[in-house]
Protein backbone atom coordinates (compact mmCIF):
# COMPACT_ATOMS: atom_id res chain seq x y z
CA UNK A 1 0.00 0.00 0.00
CA UNK A 2 3.20 2.19 -0.69
CA UNK A 3 3.40 3.16 2.99
CA UNK A 4 0.07 3.64 3.70
CA UNK A 5 -1.77 1.65 6.83
CA UNK A 6 -2.00 -2.16 5.94
CA UNK A 7 -5.62 -3.84 7.48
CA UNK A 8 -6.59 -6.43 8.85
CA UNK A 9 -10.21 -7.53 8.05
CA UNK A 10 -11.66 -7.96 11.73
CA UNK A 11 -13.44 -11.53 12.22
CA UNK A 12 -17.14 -11.41 11.80
CA UNK A 13 -19.84 -14.28 12.58
CA UNK A 14 -21.74 -14.83 9.78
CA UNK A 15 -25.16 -13.13 11.18
CA UNK A 16 -22.67 -10.15 11.49
CA UNK A 17 -21.82 -10.01 7.66
CA UNK A 18 -25.08 -10.87 6.63
CA UNK A 19 -26.83 -7.83 8.41
CA UNK A 20 -23.42 -5.75 7.15
CA UNK A 21 -24.22 -6.70 3.33
CA UNK A 22 -27.75 -6.43 3.85
CA UNK A 23 -27.79 -3.15 5.28
CA UNK A 24 -24.90 -1.52 3.08
CA UNK A 25 -26.88 -2.34 0.09
CA UNK A 26 -29.75 -0.87 1.80
CA UNK A 27 -28.15 2.48 2.74
CA UNK A 28 -26.11 2.78 -0.17
CA UNK A 29 -24.33 5.64 0.51
CA UNK A 30 -22.99 7.02 -2.54
CA UNK A 31 -21.74 3.67 -3.69
CA UNK A 32 -20.08 2.46 -0.32
CA UNK A 33 -21.78 -1.20 -0.47
CA UNK A 34 -19.22 -1.35 -3.59
CA UNK A 35 -16.42 -1.30 -1.13
CA UNK A 36 -14.58 -4.10 0.40
CA UNK A 37 -15.40 -5.11 4.19
CA UNK A 38 -14.45 -2.60 6.62
CA UNK A 39 -10.65 -3.18 7.88
CA UNK A 40 -9.40 -3.39 11.65
CA UNK A 41 -6.40 -0.88 11.94
CA UNK A 42 -4.04 -0.82 14.82
CA UNK A 43 -4.36 2.96 16.60
CA UNK A 44 -0.72 3.84 14.87
CA UNK A 45 -1.97 2.90 11.55
CA UNK A 46 -5.49 4.66 12.14
CA UNK A 47 -3.15 8.13 12.80
CA UNK A 48 -1.06 7.30 9.60
CA UNK A 49 -4.23 6.95 7.19
CA UNK A 50 -5.89 10.29 8.85
CA UNK A 51 -2.56 12.42 8.90
CA UNK A 52 -2.56 11.36 4.78
CA UNK A 53 -6.17 12.20 4.55
CA UNK A 54 -5.35 15.45 6.36
CA UNK A 55 -1.99 16.01 3.60
CA UNK A 56 -4.36 15.61 1.24
CA UNK A 57 -7.22 17.75 1.98
CA UNK A 58 -6.45 20.45 5.00
CA UNK A 59 -3.74 22.45 2.76
CA UNK A 60 -5.56 23.53 0.23
CA UNK A 61 -8.66 24.16 2.38
CA UNK A 62 -6.65 26.31 4.59
CA UNK A 63 -5.51 28.15 1.69
CA UNK A 64 -8.64 28.96 0.07
CA UNK A 65 -9.73 30.18 3.07
CA UNK A 66 -6.36 32.35 3.71
CA UNK A 67 -7.03 33.84 0.46
CA UNK A 68 -10.70 34.81 1.42
CA UNK A 69 -9.57 37.04 4.27
CA UNK A 70 -6.32 38.71 3.28
CA UNK A 71 -7.58 42.17 1.98
CA UNK A 72 -10.53 42.53 5.21
CA UNK A 73 -9.66 45.72 7.13
CA UNK A 74 -6.29 46.47 5.64
CA UNK A 75 -7.25 48.14 2.50
CA UNK A 76 -9.04 51.13 4.97
CA UNK A 77 -5.65 51.49 6.48
CA UNK A 78 -4.32 52.14 2.88
CA UNK A 79 -6.51 55.16 1.76
CA UNK A 80 -9.29 53.31 0.63
CA UNK A 81 -11.83 55.18 2.74
CA UNK A 82 -10.27 58.73 2.00
CA UNK A 83 -10.16 58.07 -1.38
CA UNK A 84 -13.59 56.58 -2.46
CA UNK A 85 -14.81 58.96 -0.19
CA UNK A 86 -15.99 56.68 2.47
CA UNK A 87 -17.36 59.11 5.32
CA UNK A 88 -19.91 57.92 7.48
CA UNK A 89 -21.18 54.73 7.46
CA UNK A 90 -20.23 53.92 3.24
CA UNK A 91 -17.23 51.84 4.22
CA UNK A 92 -19.47 50.04 6.80
CA UNK A 93 -22.10 49.50 4.26
CA UNK A 94 -19.29 47.80 1.76
CA UNK A 95 -18.73 45.28 4.33
CA UNK A 96 -22.43 44.47 4.79
CA UNK A 97 -22.24 43.53 1.61
CA UNK A 98 -18.68 41.07 2.10
CA UNK A 99 -20.15 39.85 5.32
CA UNK A 100 -24.61 38.80 3.87
CA UNK A 101 -22.81 36.98 1.03
CA UNK A 102 -22.59 33.94 3.64
CA UNK A 103 -26.00 33.31 3.02
CA UNK A 104 -25.50 31.85 0.12
CA UNK A 105 -24.65 28.79 -0.77
CA UNK A 106 -21.91 27.11 -2.57
CA UNK A 107 -21.12 23.63 -4.26
CA UNK A 108 -17.85 24.42 -6.22
CA UNK A 109 -15.64 25.59 -4.42
CA UNK A 110 -12.61 25.45 -6.39
CA UNK A 111 -15.41 27.65 -9.26
CA UNK A 112 -15.58 30.21 -6.49
CA UNK A 113 -12.07 30.72 -5.24
CA UNK A 114 -11.29 31.48 -9.36
CA UNK A 115 -13.99 33.68 -9.31
CA UNK A 116 -12.36 35.94 -6.69
CA UNK A 117 -10.60 37.48 -9.12
CA UNK A 118 -13.46 39.92 -8.85
CA UNK A 119 -10.96 41.24 -5.96
CA UNK A 120 -8.63 42.09 -8.08
CA UNK A 121 -10.88 45.12 -10.06
CA UNK A 122 -11.73 46.07 -6.49
CA UNK A 123 -8.26 47.65 -6.95
CA UNK A 124 -8.98 49.68 -9.81
CA UNK A 125 -12.44 51.08 -8.74
CA UNK A 126 -12.76 55.03 -8.54
CA UNK A 127 -16.10 55.29 -6.47
CA UNK A 128 -18.37 54.39 -3.93
CA UNK A 129 -20.74 52.83 -6.13
CA UNK A 130 -18.13 51.11 -8.28
CA UNK A 131 -16.86 49.55 -5.09
CA UNK A 132 -20.10 47.76 -3.63
CA UNK A 133 -21.30 46.49 -7.27
CA UNK A 134 -17.47 44.67 -7.20
CA UNK A 135 -18.07 43.74 -3.67
CA UNK A 136 -21.53 42.50 -4.46
CA UNK A 137 -19.48 39.94 -7.32
CA UNK A 138 -16.78 39.12 -4.49
CA UNK A 139 -19.78 37.93 -2.14
CA UNK A 140 -21.77 35.80 -4.44
CA UNK A 141 -18.47 34.31 -5.31
CA UNK A 142 -17.39 33.77 -2.19
CA UNK A 143 -20.61 32.89 -0.92
CA UNK A 144 -20.54 29.10 0.48
CA UNK A 145 -16.95 29.07 1.70
CA UNK A 146 -16.99 28.16 4.99
CA UNK A 147 -20.10 26.66 5.31
CA UNK A 148 -19.59 24.25 2.59
CA UNK A 149 -15.60 23.81 3.76
CA UNK A 150 -18.00 23.08 7.23
CA UNK A 151 -20.27 20.51 5.61
CA UNK A 152 -17.58 19.04 3.36
CA UNK A 153 -15.51 18.06 6.91
CA UNK A 154 -18.12 16.51 8.67
CA UNK A 155 -18.10 14.15 5.96
CA UNK A 156 -15.08 12.74 6.19
CA UNK A 157 -14.04 13.17 9.87
CA UNK A 158 -15.81 11.49 12.74
CA UNK A 159 -16.97 13.39 15.65
CA UNK A 160 -14.08 13.66 18.09
CA UNK A 161 -11.81 14.65 15.12
CA UNK A 162 -14.02 17.70 13.73
CA UNK A 163 -13.06 20.57 15.88
CA UNK A 164 -9.21 20.07 14.99
CA UNK A 165 -9.90 20.07 11.27
CA UNK A 166 -12.45 23.03 11.78
CA UNK A 167 -9.93 25.14 13.89
CA UNK A 168 -7.16 23.89 11.22
CA UNK A 169 -9.75 25.80 8.70
CA UNK A 170 -10.12 28.70 10.57
CA UNK A 171 -6.39 28.91 11.80
CA UNK A 172 -5.61 30.09 8.17
CA UNK A 173 -8.28 33.02 8.99
CA UNK A 174 -6.36 33.87 11.60
CA UNK A 175 -3.06 33.41 10.12
CA UNK A 176 -4.60 35.72 7.22
CA UNK A 177 -5.34 38.16 10.61
CA UNK A 178 -1.43 38.38 11.06
CA UNK A 179 0.21 37.87 7.75
CA UNK A 180 -2.31 40.50 5.83
CA UNK A 181 -0.85 43.52 8.20
CA UNK A 182 2.50 42.43 7.37
CA UNK A 183 1.89 42.10 3.77
CA UNK A 184 -0.42 45.54 3.68
CA UNK A 185 2.50 47.15 5.23
CA UNK A 186 4.86 45.83 2.18
CA UNK A 187 2.89 46.55 -0.21
CA UNK A 188 1.86 50.24 0.96
CA UNK A 189 5.27 50.98 0.15
CA UNK A 190 4.11 50.82 -3.99
CA UNK A 191 1.44 53.53 -3.15
CA UNK A 192 1.64 56.06 -6.10
CA UNK A 193 3.19 53.32 -8.60
CA UNK A 194 0.87 53.88 -12.07
CA UNK A 195 -1.02 56.40 -10.15
CA UNK A 196 -2.84 53.92 -7.94
CA UNK A 197 -2.62 53.86 -4.06
CA UNK A 198 -1.45 50.99 -1.28
CA UNK A 199 -5.33 49.67 -1.00
CA UNK A 200 -5.51 49.21 -4.96
CA UNK A 201 -2.39 47.45 -4.84
CA UNK A 202 -3.19 45.27 -2.10
CA UNK A 203 -6.67 43.97 -3.65
CA UNK A 204 -4.52 43.61 -6.94
CA UNK A 205 -1.91 41.31 -5.88
CA UNK A 206 -4.24 39.81 -3.66
CA UNK A 207 -6.58 38.86 -6.18
CA UNK A 208 -4.05 37.37 -8.90
CA UNK A 209 -2.96 35.18 -6.12
CA UNK A 210 -6.40 33.82 -5.57
CA UNK A 211 -6.89 32.96 -8.97
CA UNK A 212 -4.03 30.71 -8.88
CA UNK A 213 -5.02 29.30 -5.96
CA UNK A 214 -8.34 28.70 -7.13
CA UNK A 215 -6.91 26.76 -10.40
CA UNK A 216 -4.61 24.60 -7.95
CA UNK A 217 -7.25 23.73 -6.00
CA UNK A 218 -9.10 22.04 -9.36
CA UNK A 219 -6.51 20.06 -9.43
CA UNK A 220 -5.69 18.43 -5.85
CA UNK A 221 -9.32 18.76 -4.22
CA UNK A 222 -11.25 15.27 -4.31
CA UNK A 223 -15.01 15.04 -3.69
CA UNK A 224 -15.50 12.35 -0.42
CA UNK A 225 -14.51 9.32 0.90
CA UNK A 226 -16.08 6.92 -1.13
CA UNK A 227 -14.95 7.98 -4.41
CA UNK A 228 -11.31 9.49 -3.26
CA UNK A 229 -9.15 7.48 -5.82
CA UNK A 230 -5.76 8.96 -3.25
CA UNK A 231 -6.83 6.22 -0.89
CA UNK A 232 -6.89 2.67 -1.21
CA UNK A 233 -10.46 0.52 -1.43
CA UNK A 234 -9.56 -0.59 2.16
CA UNK A 235 -8.82 2.77 2.94
CA UNK A 236 -12.03 4.43 1.68
CA UNK A 237 -14.29 1.17 3.68
CA UNK A 238 -13.13 2.14 6.94
CA UNK A 239 -13.21 6.10 6.50
CA UNK A 240 -16.91 5.55 4.93
CA UNK A 241 -18.13 2.95 7.42
CA UNK A 242 -15.78 4.98 10.31
CA UNK A 243 -17.89 7.81 9.63
CA UNK A 244 -21.36 6.20 9.38
CA UNK A 245 -20.87 3.39 12.09
CA UNK A 246 -23.25 0.57 10.53
CA UNK A 247 -21.49 -1.78 12.00
CA UNK A 248 -21.12 -0.61 15.38
CA UNK A 249 -24.78 0.18 15.14
CA UNK A 250 -25.39 -3.43 14.14
CA UNK A 251 -23.76 -4.43 17.18
CA UNK A 252 -25.91 -1.89 19.12
CA UNK A 253 -28.57 -3.34 17.55
CA UNK A 254 -27.83 -6.58 19.38
CA UNK A 255 -27.64 -5.12 22.24
CA UNK A 256 -24.04 -5.06 22.66
CA UNK A 257 -24.06 -1.46 24.51
CA UNK A 258 -20.09 -0.97 25.73
CA UNK A 259 -18.78 -1.56 22.49
CA UNK A 260 -21.71 0.82 20.93
CA UNK A 261 -20.81 4.51 19.68
CA UNK A 262 -23.88 6.55 19.28
CA UNK A 263 -22.02 8.69 16.25
CA UNK A 264 -23.86 5.54 14.30
CA UNK A 265 -27.13 6.69 14.14
CA UNK A 266 -29.52 8.37 11.74
CA UNK A 267 -26.66 8.84 8.53
CA UNK A 268 -28.81 7.56 5.70
CA UNK A 269 -27.96 9.41 2.78
CA UNK A 270 -31.26 9.16 0.30
CA UNK A 271 -32.68 13.04 0.01
CA UNK A 272 -36.29 13.49 1.60
CA UNK A 273 -37.96 16.29 1.87
CA UNK A 274 -38.63 15.86 5.70
CA UNK A 275 -35.16 16.32 6.53
CA UNK A 276 -35.71 20.25 5.48
CA UNK A 277 -38.69 20.09 8.15
CA UNK A 278 -36.84 18.23 10.17
CA UNK A 279 -33.82 20.80 10.36
CA UNK A 280 -36.25 23.97 10.47
CA UNK A 281 -38.01 22.30 13.19
CA UNK A 282 -35.23 21.01 15.62
CA UNK A 283 -34.77 23.31 18.94
CA UNK A 284 -30.78 22.78 18.48
CA UNK A 285 -30.50 24.62 15.62
CA UNK A 286 -32.26 28.03 16.89
CA UNK A 287 -31.06 28.06 20.46
CA UNK A 288 -27.33 27.48 18.61
CA UNK A 289 -27.69 30.60 16.38
CA UNK A 290 -27.35 33.14 19.78
CA UNK A 291 -24.43 31.00 20.62
CA UNK A 292 -22.46 30.97 17.23
CA UNK A 293 -23.46 35.35 17.51
CA UNK A 294 -22.34 35.79 20.57
CA UNK A 295 -18.72 34.83 19.20
CA UNK A 296 -19.04 36.46 15.13
CA UNK A 297 -19.78 39.60 16.42
CA UNK A 298 -16.74 40.22 18.23
CA UNK A 299 -14.46 38.08 15.67
CA UNK A 300 -16.30 40.39 12.57
CA UNK A 301 -15.92 43.29 14.71
CA UNK A 302 -12.37 42.78 15.76
CA UNK A 303 -10.85 41.28 12.40
CA UNK A 304 -12.47 44.42 10.17
CA UNK A 305 -11.85 47.06 12.17
CA UNK A 306 -9.40 46.12 15.07
CA UNK A 307 -8.76 50.31 16.34
CA UNK A 308 -5.53 51.50 18.09
CA UNK A 309 -6.31 54.55 18.64
CA UNK A 310 -3.63 57.70 18.38
CA UNK A 311 -1.50 55.29 16.24
CA UNK A 312 -0.03 55.74 12.31
CA UNK A 313 -1.11 53.17 9.79
CA UNK A 314 1.90 51.50 9.47
CA UNK A 315 1.96 51.20 13.09
CA UNK A 316 -1.54 49.95 13.41
CA UNK A 317 -1.02 47.38 10.76
CA UNK A 318 2.17 45.73 12.62
CA UNK A 319 0.17 45.89 15.57
CA UNK A 320 -2.38 43.17 14.47
CA UNK A 321 0.48 40.91 13.53
CA UNK A 322 0.85 39.52 17.54
CA UNK A 323 -3.13 39.26 18.51
CA UNK A 324 -3.38 36.94 15.14
CA UNK A 325 0.07 34.45 16.77
CA UNK A 326 -1.61 34.58 20.05
CA UNK A 327 -4.91 33.74 18.90
CA UNK A 328 -3.18 30.66 16.57
CA UNK A 329 -1.84 29.23 19.41
CA UNK A 330 -4.86 29.18 21.25
CA UNK A 331 -7.09 27.93 18.89
CA UNK A 332 -4.33 24.83 18.66
CA UNK A 333 -5.03 23.82 21.98
CA UNK A 334 -8.47 24.45 22.29
CA UNK A 335 -9.57 22.27 19.70
CA UNK A 336 -6.81 19.60 20.33
CA UNK A 337 -8.41 19.59 24.09
CA UNK A 338 -11.89 19.59 23.06
CA UNK A 339 -11.52 16.37 20.63
CA UNK A 340 -9.78 14.70 23.33
CA UNK A 341 -12.04 15.27 25.61
CA UNK A 342 -15.32 15.41 23.18
CA UNK A 343 -16.41 18.23 25.33
CA UNK A 344 -17.18 21.36 23.30
CA UNK A 345 -19.18 23.76 25.96
CA UNK A 346 -16.38 24.39 28.40
CA UNK A 347 -14.13 25.56 25.82
CA UNK A 348 -16.64 28.17 24.32
CA UNK A 349 -17.41 29.33 27.77
CA UNK A 350 -13.97 30.18 28.30
CA UNK A 351 -13.67 32.37 24.73
CA UNK A 352 -16.39 33.79 26.03
CA UNK A 353 -15.15 35.24 29.12
CA UNK A 354 -11.96 36.09 27.41
CA UNK A 355 -14.30 38.15 24.83
CA UNK A 356 -15.94 39.81 27.88
CA UNK A 357 -12.88 40.73 29.48
CA UNK A 358 -11.14 42.49 26.31
CA UNK A 359 -14.32 44.28 25.23
CA UNK A 360 -14.45 45.64 29.46
CA UNK A 361 -11.04 46.66 28.95
CA UNK A 362 -11.30 48.57 25.57
CA UNK A 363 -14.61 50.55 26.52
CA UNK A 364 -12.90 51.95 29.39
CA UNK A 365 -10.48 55.04 29.88
CA UNK A 366 -7.52 52.25 30.31
CA UNK A 367 -3.88 53.10 28.29
CA UNK A 368 -3.20 52.21 25.09
CA UNK A 369 -1.07 49.37 26.72
CA UNK A 370 -3.82 47.82 28.42
CA UNK A 371 -6.11 48.16 25.52
CA UNK A 372 -3.64 46.20 23.17
CA UNK A 373 -4.26 43.60 26.02
CA UNK A 374 -7.36 43.58 25.85
CA UNK A 375 -7.06 43.14 21.88
CA UNK A 376 -5.20 40.24 22.72
CA UNK A 377 -7.69 38.34 24.36
CA UNK A 378 -10.75 39.71 21.69
CA UNK A 379 -8.63 38.08 18.84
CA UNK A 380 -7.85 35.01 20.42
CA UNK A 381 -11.18 34.58 22.36
CA UNK A 382 -13.42 34.67 19.17
CA UNK A 383 -10.75 32.62 16.56
CA UNK A 384 -10.11 30.11 19.42
CA UNK A 385 -14.43 29.59 20.28
CA UNK A 386 -15.79 29.58 16.77
CA UNK A 387 -14.59 26.50 15.80
CA UNK A 388 -16.10 24.73 18.64
CA UNK A 389 -19.29 26.54 17.95
CA UNK A 390 -19.56 25.14 14.43
CA UNK A 391 -18.68 21.97 15.52
CA UNK A 392 -20.70 21.72 18.67
CA UNK A 393 -24.22 21.36 16.44
CA UNK A 394 -22.57 19.42 13.99
CA UNK A 395 -21.86 16.72 16.41
CA UNK A 396 -25.37 16.91 17.47
CA UNK A 397 -27.02 16.90 13.81
CA UNK A 398 -27.50 13.44 12.24
CA UNK A 399 -27.98 12.41 9.44
CA UNK A 400 -26.15 13.99 7.08
CA UNK A 401 -29.16 16.09 4.71
CA UNK A 402 -30.26 17.23 7.89
CA UNK A 403 -27.07 18.05 9.40
CA UNK A 404 -26.15 19.92 5.75
CA UNK A 405 -29.63 22.26 6.08
CA UNK A 406 -29.16 22.73 9.96
CA UNK A 407 -25.55 24.00 9.83
CA UNK A 408 -26.74 26.26 6.75
CA UNK A 409 -29.07 27.69 8.63
CA UNK A 410 -26.76 28.14 11.81
CA UNK A 411 -24.37 29.90 9.73
CA UNK A 412 -26.70 31.96 7.71
CA UNK A 413 -28.61 33.24 9.97
CA UNK A 414 -25.81 33.95 12.39
CA UNK A 415 -23.66 35.59 9.73
CA UNK A 416 -26.34 37.96 10.05
CA UNK A 417 -24.43 39.31 12.60
CA UNK A 418 -21.55 39.73 11.02
CA UNK A 419 -23.76 42.50 9.26
CA UNK A 420 -24.40 44.19 12.64
CA UNK A 421 -20.31 43.96 13.51
CA UNK A 422 -19.41 46.18 10.10
CA UNK A 423 -21.51 49.11 11.19
CA UNK A 424 -21.30 49.65 15.41
CA UNK A 425 -17.78 50.89 14.83
CA UNK A 426 -18.69 54.69 13.74
CA UNK A 427 -16.05 57.46 13.09
CA UNK A 428 -17.52 59.63 15.19
CA UNK A 429 -17.06 57.41 18.34
CA UNK A 430 -13.52 57.29 17.89
CA UNK A 431 -10.82 57.10 20.01
CA UNK A 432 -13.10 54.66 22.88
CA UNK A 433 -15.76 53.42 20.47
CA UNK A 434 -18.50 53.11 23.01
CA UNK A 435 -21.70 52.39 21.11
CA UNK A 436 -19.33 49.41 19.26
CA UNK A 437 -17.71 47.71 22.42
CA UNK A 438 -21.04 47.83 24.12
CA UNK A 439 -23.01 46.40 21.65
CA UNK A 440 -19.79 43.42 20.97
CA UNK A 441 -20.26 43.63 25.15
CA UNK A 442 -24.11 42.54 24.83
CA UNK A 443 -23.53 39.49 22.11
CA UNK A 444 -21.36 37.98 24.56
CA UNK A 445 -23.40 38.71 27.24
CA UNK A 446 -26.13 36.73 25.02
CA UNK A 447 -23.38 33.48 25.01
CA UNK A 448 -22.57 33.14 28.19
CA UNK A 449 -26.60 32.83 28.83
CA UNK A 450 -27.31 30.50 26.30
CA UNK A 451 -24.53 28.27 26.32
CA UNK A 452 -25.29 26.66 30.05
CA UNK A 453 -28.92 27.03 29.13
CA UNK A 454 -28.28 24.65 26.17
CA UNK A 455 -25.61 22.36 28.50
CA UNK A 456 -28.32 22.15 30.82
CA UNK A 457 -30.77 20.80 28.02
CA UNK A 458 -28.67 18.49 26.46
CA UNK A 459 -27.39 16.71 30.00
CA UNK A 460 -31.41 16.23 30.80
CA UNK A 461 -31.95 14.89 27.77
CA UNK A 462 -28.69 12.36 27.84
CA UNK A 463 -29.77 11.18 31.49
CA UNK A 464 -32.97 10.32 29.81
CA UNK A 465 -31.73 8.13 26.81
CA UNK A 466 -29.10 6.70 28.74
CA UNK A 467 -31.59 5.42 31.77
CA UNK A 468 -33.62 4.07 28.60
CA UNK A 469 -31.11 2.09 26.91
CA UNK A 470 -29.93 0.70 30.05
CA UNK A 471 -33.67 -0.93 30.38
CA UNK A 472 -33.27 -2.16 27.00
CA UNK A 473 -29.73 -3.48 28.15
CA UNK A 474 -31.78 -5.21 31.00
CA UNK A 475 -34.27 -6.45 28.48
CA UNK A 476 -37.61 -4.31 30.33
CA UNK A 477 -37.55 -2.33 27.10
CA UNK A 478 -37.16 -3.10 23.10
CA UNK A 479 -35.32 -0.94 20.80
CA UNK A 480 -36.85 0.29 17.51
CA UNK A 481 -35.86 -1.56 14.10
CA UNK A 482 -32.95 -0.33 12.44
CA UNK A 483 -34.97 1.50 9.91
CA UNK A 484 -36.93 3.22 12.27
CA UNK A 485 -33.38 4.00 14.67
CA UNK A 486 -31.82 5.77 11.52
CA UNK A 487 -35.02 7.40 10.22
CA UNK A 488 -35.28 9.04 14.03
CA UNK A 489 -31.60 10.43 13.35
CA UNK A 490 -30.54 12.71 16.66
CA UNK A 491 -34.02 11.86 18.09
CA UNK A 492 -33.34 8.33 18.50
CA UNK A 493 -33.28 6.64 21.67
CA UNK A 494 -29.64 5.99 21.82
CA UNK A 495 -27.71 8.93 20.49
CA UNK A 496 -25.97 10.91 23.30
CA UNK A 497 -25.75 14.59 22.81
CA UNK A 498 -22.00 16.18 22.75
CA UNK A 499 -21.69 18.68 25.41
Amino acid sequence: MNGSPTPSLRKENASDRELHLEHANKYDFGGESQLPPPPTLSKEDERKLWRKIDLRLMPILCLMYLMSFMDRGNAKLEGLETQLNLIGNRYNIALTILVLKKFRPSVWLPTITVMWNSRTLMGLVKTYPQLVAVRVCLGVAEAGLFPGVTYYLSLWYPRNALQTRIALFEGAATLAGAFSGLFAFGISFMSGTQGLLGWSWIFIIEGVATVAVGLFAFLVLVDFPVTAKFLTPEERSFVVWTKSKLLTFIRAFSYNIPEYDNSSVGEEEHFQAKHIYQAFTDWQIWIHIPIYMSLIVPLYGITLFLPFGEFSDPVSQLLTIPPYFFAITLLGIFAYFSDKLMLRSPFIYASLIMCLIGFSINISNASSGAKYFGTFLIVAGSYAGFPGVVAWLSNNLSGQYKRGVGMALHIGIGNFSGAIASNIFRAQDKPRFILGHGIELMFVGIGLIFVPITVAIYKRINKRRAQFMARVAEGSEKLASPDEIRALGDKSPDFLYTI
